[in-house]
């Protein structure tokens, strides 16, 4: 491009968006030398005049990111949104030497790109489940749409579990076959509304500890490894040890080594002793609605006991090695005088 002149490549775009909800705008300008790139508002209010953006700004709210390599990009962002948040958001981009210069007016005017985004206050909507007979029915309920519904789905993570293009119902539902304890999680009714509506439902249950293996091996003076886990929802909080004969066990003391992150919990055992270590642990997990727990037994081995079945193979060869040559020993002499017998006759003027 001619020097001094600056052209937007790419234009933020319009949006609509909820309260609470955020929004993010991009923005890329091309020219020779690479121009800088603001961002500006101006508010939907008949007397609000155009304010210049900056990172941190409303309350460190604004966050923006820009990058000039052979060309200017800027991205804008702006979290839980407000209806004061509407209004026209605009991208300016120059070059021009004396662009921010507070006396000398800039040669070459500011490149100019304008989107709209309008906040549109979110509906309550109102999510909640029974559980009885085997079943756990969830439901939603939007009291106020703020649009018309044009279908709906349903949500556990990133799986989508129920999907309806054309259903224009407020009052949604979802049942699950089983109990609420081996389905628990937060579920997402999301409403095709422009802009999308979402609500959620929790099952919160107590936590389902399992262990990894219910009986674990080990060799003596090897190190022990013995692991629970719970797959419920509310996330474990607090895991503790306790063994059968002795009690809470304390991480780092001893010989024994705790790791736990999140819904998983680790107890390792240094240098196994058979009298010390054998028996009962339980793994105790807590969550906000309560506790749970599981048991592992540990069974420790002596260092010889891979040995014997190498040992049993071993002495069962030796046997069998005896019993051939015992064997053999006994035909030997026979089986010499046969020999003799006929190679005397073969043989040309043997008086024998």
């Amino acid at each position: 491009m001619i020097c001094g002149i600056s052209s937007v490549a790419e234009s933020p775009l319009s949006q609509r968006r909820l309260t609470q909800d955020s929004v993010e705008l991009h923005c890329e300008a091309i020219g020779s030398p690479i121009p800088e790139i603001q961002w500006w508002f101006e508010g939907v209010e008949p007397n609000e005049t155009s304010a210049q953006l900056w990172d941190g700004a409303w309350q460190d709210r604004v966050k923006i990111n820009a990058t000039y390599n052979l060309h200017s990009t800027s991205t804008i962002y702006i979290a839980n949104l407000t209806s004061d948040d509407s209004g026209t958001y605009e991208c300016r981009a120059s070059n021009d030497p004396d662009r921010n210069h507070l006396s000398k007016s800039p040669k070459v005017k500011w490149i100019r790109s304008q989107a709209n985004v309008l906040v549109i206050e979110r509906p309550v909507i109102t999510g909640q489940y029974i559980s009885s007979d085997g079943k756990v029915i969830l439901s939603c309920n939007m009291s106020a749409p703020h649009a018309s519904i044009k279908g709906h789905k349903w949500m556990l993570g990133d799986k989508t579990l129920k999907t309806e293009e054309s259903d224009s119902s407020s009052y949604i539902t979802y049942t699950i076959e089983g109990k609420a304890e081996d389905h628990s999680g937060v579920y997402e009714c999301i409403y095709k509304t422009n802009p999308e509506a979402k609500g959620n439902v929790s099952i919160e249950v107590e936590p389902q500890v399992v262990a990894y293996k219910k009986s674990e091996h080990g060799n003596e003076g090897d190190t022990g490894v013995l692991t629970c886990k719970s797959p419920s929802y509310p996330p474990v909080e607090t895991w503790m040890w306790f063994k059968s004969d002795q009690g809470l066990i304390v991480n780092g003391t001893g010989r024994y080594i705790i790791k736990s992150s999140g819904n998983k919990t680790e107890l390792r055992i240094l240098k196994l002793s058979i009298e010390q270590d054998t028996g009962d642990y339980h793994c105790n997990g807590t969550n906000l609605k309560g506790p749970g727990s599981a048991t592992v037994n540990l069974r420790v081995r002596s260092r010889l006991a891979a040995l014997w079945p190498f040992l049993g193979i071993v002495a069962e060869v030796l046997v069998l090695v005896t019993i051939i040559f015992i064997y053999e020993k006994r035909r030997k002499p026979d089986e010499v005088l046969d020999g003799k017998r006929w190679l005397r006759l073969d043989l040309p003027g043997d008086a024998g």
